[in-house]
C-alpha cells in the first residue's frame, strides 16, 4: 500500500508538469526514536524532501530513485537543539566582541549554521540574537543561498530594564538599552507584536537574571507575573510558543504559572517548580554541557571573572537538578546554549545528560521527538515517518548503548538532500 501510494503520488505530479526528486535511503539498521524499536536493514524513501515510504530493503523502489547505500550505518531523525545562539561565537566574551562591526555577527552566522547542520543538528530555535539577523539566515537558508538547519527565530530576547537581556555593560554615558527592553504588561504585549512583525517565531524572554550578564544574579527575577502573562497570553493568540530564560526558583515558578511553554536553563528549580512543570506540562531545556567548555576556555575569550564565578556557582547545582527532575518525569528537550561553546559541537550534551541519570533513549527522545512536540512540529521532524521532512542522520555503532557516536555523525541528510557522507 505504501508504494502504491508513492507511485500515485509520483503519477499526479508527473501529470502537472512538475519533476519529483525521489531518493531511496537503506542503511544497516534505523532507531524509532519513539519507541526504542531497532529495524534491521531498513529503506527509508523520500520525494520532494518528504518520506513517502519507511520499509525494508526488498521493497519495491520508484522507477528512477537515486540510492543512498549505508552499509555498517544507523539511521536515525535529523537532530533538534532547542536552544542555540546562531549568530553568537564564544571566541569573543566580555567587552572583545567590540572589535568586530555590527555586521560581522551575520556572516558569522552562516559558518555556524553550516557547522551546526553538518554535525546532525537539521533543525534548531534559536532563542536571542541582534538585528534580527537569525530571521535573515533563516530566509537565506530557505532560499538555498547558504547551507544550514531549519530555524525556528525568536530575533531579540524580551526583558526587563537592566536585566539580564538588557543592555548592561556600559556606562550612563553611553546610553545604550536593548531593543527589546519592556517594563509593564502593555510594554510586553507591544513587543510581542513587534517582533511577529519581523520575524519572530518564538517568543524568548528573559525572567530571571543570568551567567553571562552584567550587574544580575542568576537567582534574581525580573519579570513579574503580570508582565509575563501578558506576553505569554498575547505570544499564543498570535499562535507562537514562548521560552523563558529563568535561572532562579521564583522566576522558573512564576514563567510556568504564566503558562510559558519551555523553561530555559532551570538551574535553580526547587521541588515546587518540578512539581508545577509536572502539573502545567512545561518543558525543560537544560544546558548542562557548556559550563565544562566555559570553565576550560572562557577566560581566554575574554569572559568577565564576574560571569565565569556565577557558572562555577550554578553548573554542579543545574545538573543535580536535571538529574532530580528528570527522575520526576518532567519532560526534557535538549537545550544546549550553543555560542557560549563552539557551534557544531551541540552533540557532547548527550553524554552528560546520561552521565546524570538519563539513558541514551531518553537523553535522544530529548533531542527529536520530544522537541519536536515541544515546538509543535511534530508532523514535519523528530522521527522517520511517513509524511515528515527527509531529515535523517547516520552513525557508526549503536547510539541505544553509546551516545557519544552522536558526536561524531557518518551521515547527514536534510530534505532528502545529502550534506554529509560517509567517506
Amino acid at each position: 500500500m505504501r508504494v502504491s501510494a508513492l507511485f500515485a503520488c509520483a503519477a499526479v505530479l508527473f501529470a502537472t508538469g512538475a519533476q519529483a526528486k525521489t531518493v531511496a535511503v537503506s542503511a544497516e539498521r534505523l532507531v524509532d526514536v519513539a519507541t526504542g524499536k531497532v529495524t534491521e536493514k531498513p529503506l527509508v524513501i523520500i520525494t520532494d524532501g518528504r518520506i513517502t515510504a519507511v520499509g525494508k530493503q526488498g521493497d519495491a523502489t520508484p522507477a528512477g530513485a537515486e540510492s543512498v547505500n549505508l552499509p555498517g550505518v544507523t539511521l536515525l531523525p535529523g537532530l533538534i537543539d532547542m536552544h542555540t545562539h546562531i549568530t553568537s561565537s564564544p571566541l569573543f566574551g566580555g567587552y572583545n566582541y567590540l572589535e568586530k562591526s555590527d555586521a560581522y555577527w551575520a556572516v558569522v552566522g552562516t559558518k555556524n549554521a553550516k557547522d551546526t547542520l553538518a554535525a546532525g543538528f537539521t533543525t534548531i530555535r534559536n532563542v536571542g540574537a541582534d538585528f534580527y539577523d537569525d530571521v535573515g539566515l533563516r530566509e537565506a537558508i530557505e532560499d538555498g543561498v547558504v547551507p544550514g538547519p531549519r530555524i525556528v527565530t525568536a530575533a531579540y530576547a524580551i526583558g526587563a530594564t537592566g536585566g539580564h537581556c538588557d543592555s548592561t555593560f556600559f556606562p550612563p554615558s553611553m546610553a545604550q538599552v536593548a531593543p527589546a527592553v519592556i517594563d509593564s504588561p502593555d510594554e510586553g504585549r507591544r513587543m510581542v507584536r513587534k517582533l511577529k512583525k519581523y520575524g519572530a517565531q518564538v517568543i524568548k524572554i528573559c525572567a530571571t537574571g543570568g551567567v553571562f550578564s552584567r550587574g544580575s544574579e542568576p537567582g534574581a527575577q525580573q519579570l513579574s507575573l503580570e508582565e509575563i502573562k501578558a506576553i505569554v497570553d498575547e505570544a499564543h493568540m498570535a499562535g507562537l510558543k514562548v521560552a523563558a530564560h529563568a535561572h532562579g526558583a521564583p522566576g522558573i515558578k512564576a514563567a510556568i504559572l504564566g503558562g510559558v511553554d519551555t523553561i530555559e536553563h532551570v538551574s535553580l528549580v526547587d521541588d515546587e517548580g518540578i512539581r508545577l512543570a509536572l502539573q502545567k506540562g512545561a518543558y525543560f531545556g537544560m544546558d548542562i554541557y557548556n559550563t565544562d567548555y566555559t570553565q576550560a576556555e572562557g577566560k581566554k575569550n575574554g569572559v568577565l571573572e564576574d560571569n565565569l564565578r556565577k557558572d562555577r556557582d550554578v553548573g554542579e547545582i543545574q545538573r543535580q537538578n536535571y538529574a532530580k527532575a528528570l527522575k520526576a518525569g518532567v519532560k526534557m528537550v535538549y537545550a544546549t546554549d550553543s555560542g557560549i561553546y563552539p557551534h557544531g559541537d551541540n552533540a557532547k550534551q548527550f553524554a552528560v545528560m546520561v552521565r546524570y541519570g538519563a539513558t541514551p533513549l531518553q537523553a535522544i527522545q530529548s533531542a527529536t521527538v520530544t522537541a519536536a512536540q515541544a515546538l509543535g512540529q511534530e508532523k514535519d521532524v523528530g522521527q522517520v515517518k511517513v509524511g515528515a521532512y527527509g531529515d535523517l542522520i547516520g552513525v557508526t555503532g549503536d547510539p541505544l548503548k553509546d551516545v557519544t557516536v552522536l558526536e561524531h555523525p557518518a551521515f547527514v541528510m536534510k530534505g532528502g538532500d545529502v550534506v554529509k557522507a560517509p567517506n
